[in-house]
C-alpha cells in the first residue's frame, strides 16, 4: 500500500499562466475554480520512440481532490513481476529519479496502470467522477542511452498520486502526448502495462483525433481552416485508418464524430496561448463537428462499424458556453454526476465492442453469426426427457400446402395458427425450440419437427400476464380449434414479437409460417422456459425504459437489479446474481432477439445488450453463419418421424408430367446441357428483381402518374436499339477487287438503273441470290449471317449485294434455349460490298407441312436432320443452319417467313418495303386546302373528333396522396375534342407537325364535373361546350367518334373497345350548368359504318326478310367459333371472356379441383368438363389414338387413364377436333418460388407447363394461348419462358409474347399477367388489345437479348380513351351485409347506377354469393375501429387494449405489425379499407386482414369483402356461379383470369380470323 501527500503548490514556478477548468472527454467543466501552475518542459523524445513532446499550451488543471490511502488488488499488482526498485512514497520515487528540476518535477511514466481506490483498473476518463491513482515505473525525464544506468535511476511506486489532471500536447509535432499530473510532479505517459493497454488506447486515440484535426485546420501545420466537415472527416479518416484500433475508415469516421465535442473543447483551449492570429473558436467546421457530435448524442447513434449497436444516454442538456476573459471556451454549467458516469460507461462499452469486432468488418457479428445454444447449459431449466405421443391421424404439411405455395421469399409464405402443438426431434423426443436458431443459418446440426392443429391466422397471441395453463391464444378456441391436425416438415427459424402484455411466437418451415397458440399439455413444460425468458427480457426492457439515462445501467447493474426481484414477480430467477447471470447468458439469444425487435433504438442498442453479447462470446460456443433469405424449396420429402407412422402417404408426390417425345426432348436436352450450377449465376440479383416485380401487384406505384410518357420514350429508344445496324469490320477484307467478278450477264435493273446479277464469284466461291453469306462485323463475336436478296453494281463499278440479317437463336429472346443450328430472319437489312463476304453459309429455308396429320412425318424428318448434323459435327465439317421464322423483337413476336418475297433478285427487299410503308405512315402531311392532315398514319379532317392528352388542359396537377389500392386517383382520360380548323403557318415550304396547329372544341366528361356525376353516368357520355382551344397537332392521341345515343354499338360484355361516344347535353364550365343540347346547336355527328347490332336494332319491326338475314348471319357466326379446349380451366374466367367475344366455344375443359370444375359446369353447360389430372387425360387421348409410343408418362397416369369409364373415353377430344387450346398452368414456380435453378430434370418434369405444351404439340390446334403470372417471363433467368417459346417454335407456330394489366381493360383491379399467343403458319397471329382505361401502372416490359426491352402495350397512366373503373362503380349498388353474412340469395334493394353495374348485373333479379368470411371477435373489433376513409389501415387503430367476451384483455394493434413494420414496408394496407374512388388490390384466393393483400375491408361496412364483390372486381357478371364453400369460391375467383381481359384478347383473335376472309 502506498500513500501520497500533497505538496505545496507554491513550490512550482511562478512563470506559468493560471488555468481554469478540468479536461474532460466531451466537455470542459469544473466543480470549483482553482489555480494550478505548470512549468514549461523541454522537447524530449519519449521512450517509445514518439516524436519530441511539448507541454500543452493549454493546461487543464484539476483540484478539489482529497488525499486517500488505496489498496492494490493482488490481481492487478504487477510489482512482483519486475525487478525494479520499489518505493512506497511518490516523493521518494521522484527524488530517486532526481534531475536538475527547474521548478516543478517532470518524469516519464512506464508500465503504468491507473486505478481507483479499490485497485481496479479504470479508464483515464473516469478521473471525472472518481479519484484515480497510479501504479507504475517512474523514470527520469531525460532519456539515458545506457539502459542499465536508466534502470538504476528508475523506481516503481504503487498507488501514488491522486491524479489531479491530464493534458494533451504534441499538436505541432503531429503526435499526441499524454500528461498526468499529481500534486508532486507531472508525468509523461510513455507505455502502459500490458493489462492496462486496453483502457489506455481508447484515450490515446481520442488525443490522436484531436491532433489530426489540429493538423488539418492549423495554418502553421499546413492545414486549411476553410475545410468543410466532410473534407475534414475524410482527411482525418485517411490519417487514422492505419491504426490497429480500427477495422477500416468507416469506423474512424464514426469515432471522430462521436468525439466531436471533446475535440472541439480541446482545440478552442489552445486559442489562449496561440501565438498567431488563427483562433479555433471561430471556425465553422469545428462548430459543425461539435454539433454533429451532439446530434449523435456524444457517442453516436450509428456506430455499427464498431459493435453493430447504438449506445445512447439520452439527450444532452443544453449548455450555454461563454468565453472567460482570461481563458477561452469552457462550459460553465455543471453536469449531473450520474450523466457523466452513464456517458463514460457507455463510451467504455462502445470501445470494448469495437475492439472485439474490428477484425470482422463493418457488419455486426450479431448480423453475421448466430451463437449456438448449448443444450447442456440449459438442460437444468427443462424437464427430464420425454417423447411425443399422439394416436390421432395427422396430415403431412407438404400435402396440405401442395398447391398453395406461390412465393419466393420466406416472408411471403402462407400464415396460419398452430394450436395444441409439440416440438420434437427425429427420434420423437420432445425438444426445446430454443436449440434452433432464431435466424436462418447455414450448416445447422439441429433438426426440429412439430405437430399441432392448423387454423387460419387471426393475429392474436399469448397474454403474458396470464397463467400459461389457463390462457388461450387470443382465439376463443385453442385446443379444440376447428382445424387440420398436421405434422410439420423441418422448422427453419423462429421468432418472437411482443407488446406490452402480448407475445407472439412464430415458426417457419419451407411451406408456411405458423403463429403458435396454446401448446399441448404434454409439451407445456418445454414451452414455459421460453416464455419465462421472454418475460425476463421484457422486464429488462422495462427496467431500462424507467431510467432517465438508458446507459446508466451496465450489464452488471441489470443483473444486480434482476436478483432483487421478489419471488412473486413472473420474471424472478434467483436472488443470487451469479445464478441470474448464468440464466440470462445461456438463454441470451432469446433476449437479444427481443431487444433487436424493440422499436426504441436506445433500448435495443444499450450497454446491456453489448455486455450480454460479450458474455455469450466468452463462452466460445459454436457460431452458425446467418444466411440471407433465399427462395423456398418444397420438393424435398418430409423427414418428420410422424411420416412413417401415418396411414396415408406422407411424401409430397407430384405426378410427373405426361409429355410427347418432342417436348420431353427439348426440355430434357436443355437440362442435360445446362446443369443447375450453370443457372445459379446472378441468382440473388434475379430473385430480388422478381420480388420487386411481384411487389408492384400490391404496393404503391408512386409517381406513375407520368409513367406513361417516360416509359413510352424508353420503349422507343429500346426499339431503335434493336434496329441498330452493325458496321462491317474493315479488317475482314478477304480478297481484292480483282477476286470478285460477276458470273453471267445482268438479269435486270434496279429502280435507279443499276444492273442486277444472279450470282458472282468471290474468291473462287459462288455467291447466289437466295443464299446466305457471312460477314465479319464489329462488336459481333461470330461472323454475321446475311440472306442475299439481290446483287447489283454501282455506277462506280463497286460490286454490291443487299442482304437481310439472320440472327442466331442465342441472339434472340430465346437465349440458350435456342437450337444452335436455327437462325431467324430479321428486318435488319442493308447494302454490302461483295469483297466483305467471308464465305457462303448453308441455311435451309425450311417449309414443313402443317397440322396434326403431319406430326409424325415431320418428326421423322427432324430426327434424320439432327442425325446428319451430329455426323457433320463429329467429322468437323462446317455447321449447316436452318431458318423457318421471322424475328421481330420490336413487336415481341416470331412470324412465318415471307416465302413469296424472299430471294427474288428483283432489286426489291421485303424488309425495305415494310420500312418504307412505316416511314410513309409516320410522315406528316397536310392537304392543299388545309382541311385535313395525316398524323401518325391516321387521316384527320375538319369536324372529326380526336383524343387530346389530358395534360394539355391541366392548369396544375393536384397533389394527391397515393395509397395502396388508391393509385388511379388523379389520373385523367383523354379529352374528346372536335377539329374546327387546321392552322398552317404561312410562308413555309415544308409543313411539319411541330408547327401545325388545330382549333378544337372541347367536350367535357361527367368526371370533369364531379365523381358523383361520373358514377351515375354512362362512361361513353360527353358534353358539348363552347370552349375553344388552339393546340399543337402533337397533342393529338388518336381518333374517336361522337354519335347519337341510338347509334351506339351494342355491348353486352362489361368491357368497351369502341372509340365511340354520345352527346345529348351542353355543359358550361363557367357556371357549372348542364342542359339538354338546344335545337340551335347543330352538332355534326360522326359518320361511319354501322355494325350489324345497330342495324338489327333499327330494322326491328320492319321487314321480316331483313330480320331473317341477320339471324342467319348470327347463326353462321356461332358456327364459325373456334372449338376450344380449356386446360387448367378453373371456374372458367378465361373461357367466359373468350366466349363473350364471339370467337370461342369451349367444348372441353380439364380441371383438377372438383369445386372449380363444378363451377365451370354450372356456367358452361355445353362443355364436357373432365375433373381429372390433365396428365391422365393426355395419356388417355394418346392411347385412344394409338400413339402410346409417342407418350411419356408415369405408370400411375397410365393406370388412371385405363380406369376411365367408356363414356369419359368417348367424350375425349381428339386431334383435328380442337381449333384452340388455352389455359394457365399452375404457377408454383412462376409466382416467385424459383425451384428450377436448384433442381434436377426429374423435378422439372413434374411441372404442368410440360403437359400443357404437350397438348399443343399433340393436337396442333390453329391457335394456342398461355396465361400466367407476370414473373413467368423473368423468373429463373427466364429459362421456362424461353423454353416455352422454343417449344412452340419447334412445333412450327408463330409466337407472340407480352404482359398486360387487367386494370387497363375495364376492371377495378391491379392484375398483371403474362400471355403467349401461338398461331399456326396458316393463320394470322393476333395483335395485342389496346388498353382502354387509365390505370396507374408502368409499361410492363419483357427483357430480350442485349438488355433490350419490349412492352406489348403502352402504359395508360398518362391517358386513355376512358376513365378507370372505381370501387364504387364496381360494388356501390350492392346491399349492406354484416360480418360472416351467409345468406345465399338476396334482393338487390336498389337500381344499378354506374355503367359498369348495369353491364355486370345484366338482367339478374336475385343477387347470389353476397357472402362474407367471418372474422373472429378481435379482428371484428379492429375492423370497427378502422376509420371509414380512404387509405385507412392498421396504422389508424388506437393504441389501446380491448376486453374480449372471454374476459381477456388484448392489444387492439397486432403487436407483430409495429415491431416488424420496418422490414415489411410498414405492413402497408393490412387491416385496410378500400377507397370508393380507388381500385381493388390484386384479387387473391383467401382475403383476410392479415394476409398478403390485407386491404380487404369494405369502404363503409365493418366486414371483409364478399364473394360477389371479389367476383365483380375480376369482371365476372352477377349471373356467374361459383361452387363449394366460401373458401372454395374465393379461391376460384382469385385464380381466375378476369373475363374482361379475356374478352379483349378474344376480340383480337376474332379480328385475326376475320382478316383471312
Amino acid at each position: 500500500m502506498g500513500s501520497a501527500a500533497l505538496l505545496d503548490s507554491n513550490n512550482s514556478s511562478s512563470g506559468m499562466k493560471d488555468k481554469k477548468g478540468k479536461n474532460k472527454s466531451a466537455k470542459s467543466c469544473t466543480k470549483k475554480e482553482t489555480t494550478n501552475k505548470k512549468v514549461q518542459k523541454r522537447n524530449i523524445a519519449p521512450e517509445n520512440g514518439e516524436p519530441a513532446s511539448k507541454r500543452p499550451r493549454r493546461a487543464a488543471a484539476c483540484t478539489d481532490f482529497k488525499e486517500k490511502s488505496v489498496r492494490i488488488s493482488e490481481e492487478d499488482s504487477i510489482v512482483e513481476t519486475k525487478k525494479d526498485m520499489v518505493v512506497d512514497d511518490e516523493i521518494v520515487a521522484v527524488g530517486l529519479t532526481c534531475e536538475k528540476d527547474e521548478g516543478r518535477p517532470n518524469r516519464r511514466l512506464n508500465d503504468f496502470v491507473l486505478h481507483n481506490s479499490q485497485g481496479l483498473p479504470q479508464p483515464l476518463e473516469m478521473l471525472e467522477v472518481n479519484d484515480m491513482f497510479i501504479t507504475g515505473l517512474i523514470l527520469p525525464f531525460e532519456g539515458i542511452s545506457d539502459k542499465e544506468k536508466e534502470k538504476k535511476k528508475s523506481a516503481r511506486c504503487e498507488g501514488f498520486g491522486r491524479v489531479e489532471s491530464w493534458n494533451i500536447s504534441g499538436y505541432e509535432d503531429g503526435c499526441p502526448v499524454i500528461w498526468l499530473s499529481t500534486d508532486v510532479a507531472d508525468y509523461l505517459c510513455c507505455k502502459p502495462s500490458g493489462s492496462y493497454k486496453k483502457f489506455y488506447v481508447h484515450f490515446f486515440e481520442k488525443a490522436r483525433a484531436c491532433v489530426e484535426v489540429y493538423k488539418k485546420l492549423s495554418k502553421t501545420s499546413g492545414g486549411n481552416p476553410e475545410l468543410t466537415l466532410d473534407e475534414l472527416l475524410a482527411g482525418v479518416v485517411r490519417s487514422m485508418s492505419g491504426s490497429k484500433s480500427f477495422a477500416r475508415g468507416a469506423s474512424v469516421k464514426d469515432f471522430v464524430i462521436s468525439q466531436g465535442e471533446f475535440i472541439y473543447n480541446q482545440l478552442i483551449g489552445l486559442d489562449e496561448t496561440s501565438k498567431n492570429d488563427q483562433l479555433f473558436a471561430g471556425l465553422p467546421v469545428l462548430a459543425a463537428l461539435r454539433d454533429e457530435s451532439r446530434r449523435h448524442e456524444n457517442i453516436g447513434q450509428e456506430i455499427s462499424a464498431f459493435s453493430g449497436g447504438t449506445l445512447t444516454i439520452g439527450k444532452e442538456r443544453e449548455v450555454e458556453c461563454k468565453m472567460d476573459e482570461t481563458y477561452s471556451s469552457t462550459c460553465t454549467a455543471e453536469e449531473d454526476e450520474d450523466a457523466k458516469l452513464a456517458k463514460l460507461l457507455q463510451e467504455e462499452e462502445y470501445w470494448k465492442s469495437m475492439k472485439q469486432k474490428k477484425n470482422q468488418g463493418s457488419a455486426s457479428m450479431s448480423n453475421k453469426f448466430y451463437i449456438k445454444i448449448n443444450e447442456d447449459e440449459i438442460a437444468n431449466d427443462y424437464p427430464l426427457p420425454a417423447y411425443y405421443k399422439n394416436s390421432n391421424e395427422e396430415t403431412d404439411e407438404l400435402v396440405v400446402f401442395e398447391s398453395d405455395i406461390a412465393v419466393c421469399d420466406p416472408e411471403d409464405l402462407p400464415r396460419s395458427m398452430l394450436h395444441n402443438w409439440s416440438f420434437y426431434n427425429s427420434d420423437s423426443r420432445l425438444i426445446s425450440l430454443e436449440l434452433l436458431p432464431m435466424k436462418p443459418c447455414a450448416d445447422i446440426d439441429v433438426t426440429i419437427f412439430g405437430s399441432g392443429v392448423m387454423t387460419s391466422d387471426d393475429g392474436s397471441g399469448f397474454c403474458l400476464d396470464d397463467d400459461l395453463s389457463q390462457s388461450t391464444s387470443g382465439s376463443s378456441s385453442a385446443v379444440n380449434a376447428d382445424g387440420i391436425p398436421i405434422f410439420l416438415s423441418a422448422i427453419k427459424e423462429w421468432m418472437i414479437e411482443f407488446g406490452s402484455s402480448m407475445i407472439f411466437i412464430s415458426i417457419r418451415t419451407d411451406m408456411a409460417w405458423y403463429r403458435l397458440g396454446k401448446p399441448s399439455k404434454q409439451y407445456l413444460p418445454w414451452y414455459e422456459p421460453v416464455l419465462k425468458t421472454a418475460r425476463v427480457a421484457i422486464s429488462i426492457i422495462t427496467l431500462l425504459k424507467e431510467q432517465s439515462r438508458v446507459s446508466r445501467l451496465s450489464f452488471n447493474d441489470v443483473i444486480r437489479r434482476m436478483s432483487e426481484f421478489k419471488k412473486d414477480n413472473r420474471a424472478f430467477i434467483s436472488t443470487d446474481p451469479a445464478v441470474v447471470e448464468r440464466y440470462i447468458v445461456v438463454h441470451g439469444q432469446i433476449i437479444l432477439q427481443l431487444f433487436a425487435e424493440f422499436p426504441d433504438v436506445k433500448i435495443k442498442k444499450s450497454a446491456f445488450v453489448v455486455g450480454l453479447a460479450n458474455k455469450m462470446e466468452e463462452r466460445h460456443h459454436t457460431k452458425w453463419l446467418v444466411k440471407k433469405k433465399k427462395v423456398v424449396h418444397t420438393s424435398e420429402p418430409n423427414l418428420n418421424p410422424r411420416a412413417a407412422m401415418m396411414p396415408v402417404a406422407s411424401k409430397r408426390k407430384a405426378m410427373q408430367a405426361t409429355t410427347t417425345r418432342l417436348i420431353n426432348r427439348i426440355w430434357g436436352e436443355y437440362y442435360s446441357n445446362y446443369l443447375p450450377e450453370d443457372l445459379k449465376e446472378d441468382a440473388n440479383c434475379e430473385v430480388k428483381d422478381e420480388e420487386n416485380q411481384e411487389e408492384e401487384e400490391n404496393e404503391d406505384d408512386d409517381g406513375y402518374g407520368d409513367a406513361g410518357a417516360g416509359a413510352a420514350d424508353e420503349d422507343k429508344s429500346n426499339s431503335k436499339e434493336t434496329q441498330k445496324f452493325p458496321s462491317v469490320s474493315r479488317q475482314s477484307r478477304q480478297c481484292s477487287k480483282e477476286e470478285v467478278r460477276w458470273d453471267g450477264e445482268p438479269i435486270s435493273k434496279t429502280g435507279s438503273g443499276e444492273p442486277l446479277y444472279k450470282q458472282a464469284f468471290v474468291r473462287g466461291e459462288v455467291v447466289v441470290v437466295g443464299q446466305a453469306v457471312s460477314i465479319e462485323v464489329d462488336s459481333y463475336e461470330l461472323p454475321a449471317i446475311y440472306f442475299v436478296e439481290y446483287m447489283f453494281e454501282t455506277s462506280k463499278g463497286i460490286k454490291m449485294f443487299h442482304g437481310q440479317m439472320m440472327q442466331r437463336g442465342y441472339e434472340t429472346v430465346l437465349g440458350n434455349a435456342a437450337n444452335e443450328r436455327e437462325v431467324f430472319l430479321t428486318n435488319n437489312c442493308g447494302d454490302f460490298e461483295l469483297e466483305d463476304v467471308k464465305q457462303t453459309v448453308v441455311v435451309d429455308i425450311r417449309v414443313r407441312p402443317w397440322g396434326y396429320l403431319h406430326r409424325k412425318a415431320n418428326a421423322n424428318m427432324d430426327k434424320l436432320d439432327r442425325a446428319e448434323a451430329e455426323e457433320r459435327k463429329r467429322k468437323g465439317l462446317p455447321m449447316e443452319y436452318y431458318c423457318r421464322s421471322l424475328y421481330c423483337p420490336e413487336r415481341g413476336a416470331f412470324f412465318k417467313l415471307p416465302f413469296d418475297a424472299l430471294g427474288l433478285g428483283s432489286g426489291l427487299c421485303h424488309s425495305c418495303q415494310v420500312k418504307d410503308v412505316e416511314r410513309d405512315r409516320e410522315r406528316f402531311k397536310v392537304n392543299p386546302l388545309n382541311t385535313g392532315f395525316v398524323y401518325r398514319g391516321t387521316e384527320y379532317s375538319l369536324h372529326d373528333y380526336v383524343y387530346v392528352s389530358p395534360h394539355e388542359f391541366m392548369v396544375e396537377r393536384a397533389e394527391t396522396e397515393y395509397f395502396k389500392s388508391g393509385r388511379n386517383i388523379g389520373l385523367k382520360p383523354y379529352v374528346v375534342c372536335q377539329v374546327l380548323e387546321v392552322i398552317v403557318p404561312k410562308g413555309q415550304k415544308k409543313v411539319g407537325e411541330e408547327s401545325t396547329q388545330i382549333k378544337v372544341r372541347r367536350f367535357f366528361r361527367p368526371e370533369d364535373i364531379s365523381a358523383e356525376k361520373a358514377y351515375n353516368s354512362d362512361i361513353r357520355e360527353v358534353y358539348y361546350s363552347e370552349e375553344i382551344h388552339i393546340l399543337s397537332v402533337e397533342a393529338i392521341e388518336g381518333k374517336c367518334e361522337v354519335r347519337k345515343k341510338n347509334d351506339l354499338p351494342a355491348c353486352n360484355a362489361p368491357a368497351i373497345f369502341h372509340h365511340i361516344f354520345f352527346c345529348d347535353c351542353v355543359y358550361d364550365p363557367s357556371n357549372g350548368s348542364l342542359k339538354q343540347l338546344p335545337a340551335q346547336v347543330k352538332l355534326r355527328y360522326s359518320t361511319g359504318i354501322v355494325d350489324n347490332e345497330i342495324a338489327y336494332q333499327k330494322k326491328k319491326g320492319k321487314g321480316k326478310q331483313e330480320e331473317n338475314e341477320l339471324e342467319v348471319e348470327k347463326q353462321k357466326e356461332q358456327e364459325n367459333r373456334l372449338a376450344t379446349l380449356d386446360i387448367f380451366a378453373g371456374c372458367g374466367g378465361l373461357s367466359e371472356g373468350l366466349h363473350q367475344s364471339g370467337v370461342s366455344l369451349t367444348k372441353w375443359a380439364i380441371e383438377y379441383e372438383e369445386p372449380a370444375g363444378d363451377a365451370f359446369k354450372l356456367n358452361h353447360p355445353e362443355s364436357l368438363v373432365f375433373i381429372k389430372n390433365c396428365n391422365v387425360i393426355l395419356r388417355a387421348i394418346m392411347e385412344k389414338c394409338g400413339d402410346v409410343d409417342d407418350c411419356i408418362s408415369t405408370s400411375e397416369a397410365a393406370e388412371l387413364a385405363a380406369s376411365l369409364d367408356e363414356k369419359e373415353i368417348n367424350n375425349l377430344p381428339l386431334p383435328g377436333q380442337v381449333d384452340f387450346i388455352n389455359g394457365g398452368p399452375p404457377c408454383q414456380g412462376f409466382s416467385g418460388m424459383n425451384r428450377f435453378n436448384q433442381s434436377t430434370w426429374s423435378k422439372v418434369q413434374c411441372e404442368m407447363i410440360l403437359a400443357f405444351l404437350s397438348f399443343a404439340e399433340y393436337f396442333r390446334p390453329r391457335y394456342f394461348l398461355l396465361e400466367n403470372v407476370r414473373n413467368f417471363v423473368s423468373f429463373n433467368k427466364g429459362q421456362t419462358f424461353k423454353l416455352t417459346l422454343a417449344s412452340l417454335l419447334e412445333m412450327g407456330y408463330q409466337v407472340r409474347f407480352g404482359i398486360l394489366e387487367a386494370g387497363a381493360y375495364g376492371v377495378s383491379q391491379s392484375r398483371k399477367r403474362a400471355f403467349i399467343w401461338a398461331a399456326s403458319p396458316e393463320e394470322t397471329l393476333p395483335e395485342w388489345p389496346e388498353p382502354m382505361h387509365v390505370f396507374s401502372a408502368p409499361e410492363l416490359k419483357v427483357t430480350l437479348s442485349h438488355n433490350v426491352q419490349y412492352a406489348a402495350v403502352r402504359s395508360t397512366a398518362g391517358g386513355a380513351p376512358f376513365r378507370s373503373i372505381t370501387v364504387r362503380d364496381t360494388i356501390g349498388d350492392l346491399p349492406a351485409v354484416g360480418n360472416g353474412a351467409s345468406k345465399a340469395n338476396l334482393e338487390y334493394q336498389s337500381e344499378s347506377l354506374s355503367w359498369f353495374q348495369k353491364k355486370i348485373r345484366g338482367d339478374m333479379a336475385v343477387l347470389t354469393d353476397h357472402i362474407s368470411k367471418e372474422m373472429n371477435e378481435l379482428n371484428l373489433i379492429r375492423c370497427q375501429k378502422i376509420p371509414k376513409r380512404p387509405g385507412a389501415d392498421w396504422h389508424d387503430l388506437p393504441d389501446e387494449k380491448v376486453k374480449l367476451s372471454t374476459g381477456q384483455l388484448v392489444d387492439l394493434i397486432p403487436w407483430c405489425l409495429p415491431n416488424t413494420a420496418k422490414r415489411h414496408n410498414q405492413w402497408k394496407g393490412l387491416f385496410g379499407r378500400l377507397d370508393w374512388e380507388g381500385n381493388f388490390p390484386t384479387s387473391i384466393t383467401d382475403p383476410q386482414p392479415m394476409g398478403k393483400v390485407g386491404m380487404c375491408f369494405h369502404p363503409e361496412q365493418d366486414r371483409i369483402l364478399t364473394v360477389r364483390e371479389c367476383a365483380r372486381s375480376q369482371g365476372f357478371p352477377d349471373s356467374y356461379k361459383f361452387s363449394g364453400n366460401i373458401q372454395h369460391k374465393h379461391r376460384q375467383i382469385g385464380n381466375a383470369v378476369p373475363p374482361t381481359l379475356a374478352f379483349a384478347l378474344g376480340r383480337k383473335l376474332k379480328e385475326a380470323l376475320d382478316s383471312k376472309k
